[in-house]
C-alpha cells in the first residue's frame, strides 16, 4: 500500500450495536412475567500510534506504580513492526460478537511476545498495588491510634472538670434544700456523669482503615489499549465477550456490596451509641397552670388541662375519698380542690359564649337614660317580731291576717307611695327555715330594716339578718317595734346590738334607729324619713329605658294562669310582649300584674311585678333579662338545663359516695322518703333544707321529688314505688292521685304552717329509730345473815333498804360496791311464805339462783330494763 493510501485511510472506526433480550421477573409467589430489555453498545477502534498517545477521559491514574508499569509496556510495544488497531470500550461492557476482524494479522511469534508482556505488566501492577495499599493501611492505623489517644486525653481532662463542677453543684443544692428535704445524692450525679461519658462517640481504628480501603477499591485502574487488544485476540470473540461481561457484572456486584456494607456500618454505629438517658435531673421550678373550670368537667379533661395523666387525677380523688372513672363528671368545687392539691390555680368561667355575648350587649345601656330610682328595702328580723304588721300599717292593708298562722310564708314584694317618695318593700320570713330566702332578699336590696321586738331582744334570726346585711355591704336601719308595751327596754336593745357591730348614731356609730309601734303608728313617719335619707346618701340610679334586667323574688304554679314569677326590675323597663329569660325558663310576657292584682303595661326599675307567660317555674333568685328574640332565649335556656343536669349528676355521685362511706360503719341506715309539693318555689326550697337538716347517723330524710303545684298522678306513682310520705304545703292532690294514694295505703299530709311539717316529720323519724333501753335500779337489800338450807342452798337474810325487791326481776350481787355476780332470784320469802315483792324497811329471805357464795355485808341490787323514748 502506498503512502498516499495510508494517509487517506481512517484513523478510527466506531461500531454501534443494539441487542434485544427478555428478562423473567417474579411478581408474586409462584408467578412471573417477561420484561423485554434493549441494550445499546458502542465500540471505537483506533490505530496503534493514536492509541498509544490517547488518554481516555473515563480513566484516572490512581497510583505511581500503575504509571510506571504502563511506561514499560509502551516501550516494549514500540518494538513491534506492524501496527495494530486496539479497541477502547467506553462503557467497559464488551461482547465477542461486537469485535470484528479489523486489526491486521500478526505472526505467531509476535502474539507470544505480546502475551508475555501482558502477563509481566499484570504481575508488576498487582505487586505495586498491594505494596501501596499495605503502606496506606499502616499509615491510617497509626493516624487513627494517635487521634484516639488525643481524644481520650481530652475526655480525661473534661471528666476531671465535670467532677469538680459536680462537687460545687452538690454543695449549692444542699445549701438551697430545706431542712425537710433530703440532700442531693452524689451517686445520682455520678450516674449522670457516667452516662454523659458514654455519649462520647469513639471511632474505632478498623472503621478508619476500612474507609481508606474503600477509597482505594473504588478508584478505577488505567489499562493500556494494547492489553485490551491482546485480550481480544487471545480467545474467540464470543467467549471473550461473555467473560468480559461477567467481569463487569462482578465489578458492579462488588460496588453494590461495598455500598451495602457502608450503610450497615453506619446503622451499627448509630445503634451502638448510648441513649441519652440519665437518672438525675437538676431541680427546676414547678410550672403553675391556671385551669379554667366551668360548671362541670370530666376527669380526662381536667387532667389534660393540668398536663398530667388521668391516673394521677383519679389517685388524688381516691386520696380524698372519691371513687371516679376517667369519664366521670366533677362539679366545679371538687375540681377546684383537685387543682389546688396538684399545685395549680383555677378560675371559674362561664361555658356559654352566647350567653356572655348577650349579657354584654344588654349591659351597654345609654348613659343619658340613667335616672334616680326608688330604694328597695328588705324587712328582716326574728319570727313574730312584727315585721309584717309594720309593713301592713305602712300599706294601710291587713296583709298579716291572710298569712297562715300569722307568719310570713314567702317573700312579699310591695311598693308604697308616700308623701316623700316611692319605697319598695320586701317582707322576708323570720322562721329559721327561710335562711336562703333572707339571703336572697339581702342581695337584691339597697337598705335593710332590722326589726327587733323591744320586749324580746336579740334572737337567732336577728343575728342572721345582721350577718346577711354585712355580707352584702348593705346599710342597716334598726326598727325597734312594740315600744307601746310596758316591758319595752330600748337601752338594752341598743347595748346588745353593739356586740354585733350595730352602733347607733347617738353613740358615735353609723346606724339609724327608729322606735315604732305598729298599733299606734308611733315613729312610722320617722322610719320612712330615715329610709329616704339613707337612699339619698346612696344616690341610687338605674337605666330607665332599654332591655330590662332583674331578679326572681318568688315563683309559683297557678292552676289557671300557669307559671307565675314575682320579678323585681333592677334596670331597664319590662314591657308586656318582651321575650324573657329567667334561669332555665324562657317565654313571652303575656301579662304584668302589680301587688294589687291590677294589670300594667310596663314596670320601671325597683318596681315588683308578677310575670305570666314563662315556659316553667323559675327558681327563686334567678336572674331575669330581656333578650332580642325567642330563638336565642330558647337556646340559652336549653344549654342551662343541660348544664344543670350535668351538675346534678355530679353532685348526686358525690353524695352517693359520701353516704356510702358514712354508712359503712353502721349495719343499717334507715331512710325516710318524702314527696313534697308546695304553692311557691321559696317554700319548697325552705322545706327541703329544713327537712334534710333533721337527718342523723341512724335515719336520713330524703326528698326524692319536690316542686310547685298540686299533687299529681305521677307524684303518687313515685311515692308508691319509693314508699314515701306525700306532703302538700298549701296544695291539694287531684282525684287520680288521691285514689292511688288511698288504694296503696300511703300517708298523705296537708299543711299550711311550716312548724307542723317539721314536727310531723320528726315524729316519723323517731318512729324509725332503733329502740333504746335503760336499766333502772328499783330496790336494794342488805345481807344481814346467811343460812344454809339442804334443799335450796345458801339463803340470805336481808333487810330491804331502798325501793322494792321483786321476785321476777334480774339482780346483781355487790361486795364492797363491786359487782361479783349477775343473775336472777330463785326464791323470795317473808318468814315461810313466798312473796312476789318486798318493800323498803321489811326483812326477807332471798335465794340467789346458781350462786351460793353470798356473805354477810353483801348487797343485792334489783333492777329492771325500760325503753327510753328516742329524740332527734
Amino acid at each position: 500500500m502506498s503512502e498516499k493510501d495510508k494517509t487517506k485511510s481512517p484513523s478510527k472506526i466506531t461500531i454501534k450495536r443494539k441487542t434485544h433480550t427478555e428478562l423473567k421477573v417474579e411478581t408474586a409467589p409462584g408467578r412471573a412475567r417477561t420484561v423485554p430489555v434493549e441494550v445499546r453498545r458502542r465500540r471505537t477502534y483506533v490505530k496503534q500510534k493514536e492509541a498509544n498517545n490517547a488518554v481516555l477521559p473515563e480513566e484516572n491514574i490512581t497510583s505511581v506504580a500503575v504509571d510506571e508499569a504502563a511506561k514499560k509496556v509502551d516501550s516494549v510495544a514500540e518494538q513491534a513492526t506492524k501496527p495494530e488497531v486496539l479497541p477502547v470500550d467506553t462503557t467497559e461492557t464488551k461482547s465477542k460478537n461486537e469485535t470484528k476482524k479489523v486489526v491486521e494479522t500478526s505472526t505467531t511469534a509476535d502474539k507470544a511476545e505480546m502475551e508475555a508482556k501482558r502477563k509481566a505488566e499484570q504481575e508488576a501492577k498487582r505487586q505495586e498495588a498491594e505494596q501501596h495499599q499495605l503502606e496506606r493501611q499502616n499509615a491510617a492505623k497509626e493516624r487513627a491510634e494517635r487521634e484516639l489517644e488525643e481524644k481520650r486525653e481530652a475526655e480525661r481532662a473534661k471528666k476531671e472538670q465535670r467532677e469538680k463542677a459536680q462537687q460545687e453543684e452538690i454543695a449549692r443544692l444542699n445549701r438551697m434544700a430545706s431542712a425537710s428535704e433530703k440532700p442531693v445524692s452524689k451517686v445520682a450525679i455520678q450516674f449522670q456523669t457516667q452516662e454523659e461519658e458514654e455519649k462520647v462517640e469513639e471511632v474505632p481504628v478498623a472503621d478508619i482503615v476500612e474507609k481508606d480501603d474503600e477509597e482505594i477499591l473504588i478508584k478505577p485502574v488505567k489499562r493500556s489499549a494494547k492489553l485490551d487488544s491482546d485480550k481480544v485476540d487471545s480467545k474467540k470473540t464470543r467467549k471473550a465477550g461473555s467473560k468480559r461481561r461477567g467481569r463487569d457484572d462482578d465489578n458492579d456486584r462488588a460496588e453494590i456490596s461495598l455500598k451495602r456494607e457502608n450503610k450497615r456500618n453506619r446503622r451499627q454505629t448509630r445503634r451502638n451509641q448510648p441513649q441519652q438517658q440519665h437518672g438525675f435531673q437538676l431541680p427546676t421550678a414547678t410550672k403553675q397552670i391556671e385551669v379554667e373550670l366551668g360548671e362541670t368537667i370530666s376527669v380526662a379533661d381536667l387532667a389534660h388541662k393540668m398536663s398530667v395523666k388521668a391516673a394521677e387525677v383519679i389517685k388524688a380523688l381516691m386520696n380524698l375519698g372519691s371513687m371516679v372513672t376517667i369519664n366521670q363528671l366533677l362539679d366545679r368545687e371538687t375540681a377546684a380542690i383537685i387543682v389546688e392539691e396538684m399545685g395549680h390555680t383555677y378560675k371559674f368561667v362561664s361555658e356559654n359564649p352566647l350567653e356572655e355575648e348577650l349579657i354584654a350587649s344588654i349591659e351597654q345601656g345609654d348613659v343619658d337614660l340613667i335616672k334616680p330610682r326608688p330604694p328597695v328595702v328588705t324587712i328582716m328580723g326574728h319570727v313574730d317580731h312584727g315585721k309584717t304588721s309594720l309593713l301592713d300599717y305602712i300599706r294601710k292593708e291587713h296583709v298579716a291576717s291572710g298569712e297562715a298562722g300569722g307568719i310570713t310564708q314567702h317573700i312579699g314584694a310591695y311598693h308604697v307611695k308616700t308623701d316623700k317618695g316611692v319605697i319598695t318593700f320586701l317582707d322576708t320570713p323570720g322562721h329559721s327555715a327561710f335562711a336562703a330566702m333572707r339571703a336572697r332578699g339581702a342581695k337584691v336590696t339597697d337598705i335593710v330594716v332590722l326589726v327587733i321586738a323591744s320586749d324580746d331582744g336579740i334572737m337567732p334570726q336577728t343575728i342572721e339578718g345582721i350577718q346577711h346585711a354585712k355580707a352584702s355591704n348593705t346599710p342597716v336601719i334598726v326598727a325597734v317595734t312594740k315600744v307601746d308595751k310596758p316591758t319595752a327596754d330600748k337601752d338594752r336593745i341598743m347595748s346588745e346590738l353593739t356586740q354585733y357591730g350595730i352602733v347607733p348614731e347617738e353613740w358615735g356609730g353609723d346606724n339609724l334607729f327608729a322606735f315604732v309601734s305598729s298599733k299606734t303608728g308611733e315613729g312610722i313617719d320617722h322610719l320612712l324619713d330615715q329610709i329616704l335619707v339613707q337612699a339619698e346618701v346612696l344616690e341610687l340610679t338605674a337605666i330607665s329605658e332599654g332591655p330590662a334586667r332583674g331578679s326572681v323574688i318568688e315563683s309559683k304554679l297557678d292552676r289557671g294562669r300557669g307559671p307565675v314569677a314575682s320579678v323585681l326590675v333592677q334596670s331597664g323597663c319590662l314591657k308586656k310582649g318582651d321575650i324573657l329569660l329567667a334561669g332555665y325558663e324562657y317565654g313571652r310576657v303575656r301579662a304584668l300584674i302589680d301587688e294589687n292584682g291590677k294589670q300594667v303595661e310596663s314596670a320601671s326599675p325597683s318596681i315588683p311585678v308578677e310575670v305570666i307567660g314563662l315556659s316553667g317555674v323559675p327558681n327563686a333568685g334567678d336572674e331575669v333579662m330581656v333578650v332580642p328574640d325567642e330563638r336565642k332565649a330558647r337556646e340559652i335556656a336549653l344549654f342551662r338545663q343541660g348544664k344543670y343536669r350535668e351538675v346534678k349528676l355530679a353532685r348526686q355521685h358525690k353524695s352517693k359516695l359520701e353516704n356510702l362511706f358514712s354508712s359503712m360503719g353502721s349495719d343499717e341506715n334507715k331512710q325516710l322518703n318524702i314527696v313534697l309539693k308546695a304553692d311557691v318555689q321559696g317554700s319548697v326550697e325552705a322545706l327541703v333544707n329544713a327537712l334534710e337538716e333533721l337527718s342523723n347517723d341512724e335515719v336520713t330524710v330524703k326528698v326524692i321529688a319536690s316542686g310547685v303545684g298540686g299533687i299529681t298522678e305521677s307524684d303518687a306513682n313515685l311515692a308508691v314505688s319509693s314508699d314515701a310520705l306525700v306532703v302538700g304545703f298549701n296544695v291539694r292532690a287531684d282525684n287520680t292521685a288521691r285514689k292511688i294514694i288511698e288504694d296503696e295505703g300511703l300517708s298523705l299530709y296537708y299543711y299550711s304552717v311550716i312548724y307542723d311539717v317539721i314536727d310531723e316529720v320528726k315524729k316519723a323519724l323517731i318512729g324509725k329509730l332503733a329502740p333504746q333501753f335503760k336499766e333502772e335500779i328499783i330496790g336494794i337489800a342488805e345481807v344481814r345473815d346467811v343460812f344454809k338450807s339442804p334443799k335450796i342452798g345458801a339463803i340470805a337474810g336481808c333487810m330491804v333498804t331502798e325501793g322494792i325487791i321483786k321476785r321476777n326481776n334480774p339482780i346483781r350481787v355487790l361486795r364492797d360496791n363491786i359487782v361479783i355476780y349477775e343473775g336472777e332470784l330463785e326464791s323470795l320469802r317473808r318468814f315461810k311464805d313466798d312473796v312476789n315483792e318486798v318493800r323498803a324497811g321489811i326483812e326477807c329471805g332471798i335465794g340467789v339462783k346458781n350462786y351460793n357464795d353470798v356473805r354477810t355485808g353483801d348487797q343485792i341490787e334489783v333492777f329492771e330494763t325500760v325503753e327510753v323514748e328516742r329524740k332527734l
